[in-house]
């Protein structure tokens, strides 16, 4: 009789298999926190975002785009509600609805130059990949960046809907996203898009 045939069926069993190699290793993910790899984040609630968002179209409305801009930048809402978000980012898109064309160029480059510019133009892009996405989540799947954002008023609301209108509105605020995307590598580089795609916070 061979040595094999000497050992029962569960000897030979795959027992050994349920050992887990990683709990042993001392570097393994397992034996530490990974969260506290990176910094925690403050927790910004729905009404806080409302106010902020408040004091970003007031000056808006005061002709200030440029310190609106830097203002909903600023403060990004990294850790905060699905709705948190989606509102915030309405109002970053809101505000860059409301700069002319030729205003985009020579604003970027002041923010880019002055202090922390450089992490600003890349908040920026982040809200740009998240509009052009289809922006939130809070409705439970993927949405266009019309139904996400609010469009800005034309002067013809007397006018009825017509067919076709949503898609009208979501290819400008598309246009509007992807004019502002050419605007931010021309200023920033391609580097702003790695940084965006790699860093962990999400806006």
């Amino acid at each position: 009789m061979s040595i094999i045939q000497q050992h029962s069926s569960a000897t030979l069993g795959d027992a050994w298999r349920t050992i887990n190699i990683d709990a042993l290793d001392p570097d393994s993910s397992q034996n530490f926190d990974t969260s506290t790899l990176h910094p925690p984040l403050p927790e910004i609630s729905e009404a806080d975002v409302r106010q902020l968002n408040g004091q970003i179209r007031q000056l808006l409305r005061g002709g200030d785009a440029e310190g609106a801009l830097r203002g909903s930048l600023e403060s990004p809402v990294y850790n905060g509600s699905d709705s948190a978000k989606d509102a915030h980012l309405q109002t970053v898109v809101e505000v860059l609805q409301s700069i002319k064309a030729s205003e985009m160029t020579p604003m970027l480059q002041r923010i880019y130059g002055s202090e922390g510019g450089s992490e600003l133009l890349d908040v920026l892009m982040k809200y740009l990949y998240k509009g052009m996405s289809g922006g939130g989540s809070s409705s439970g799947g993927p949405r266009t960046a019309a139904r996400t954002l609010t469009p800005q008023p034309t002067g013809f609301s007397q006018i009825g809907s017509r067919p076709g209108a949503t898609n009208e509105s979501t290819g400008t605020a598309m246009s509007v996203l992807l004019s502002w995307h050419e605007k931010v590598v021309d200023v920033a580089g391609l580097g702003s898009i790695e940084r965006c795609m790699t860093d962990w916070r999400k806006v």
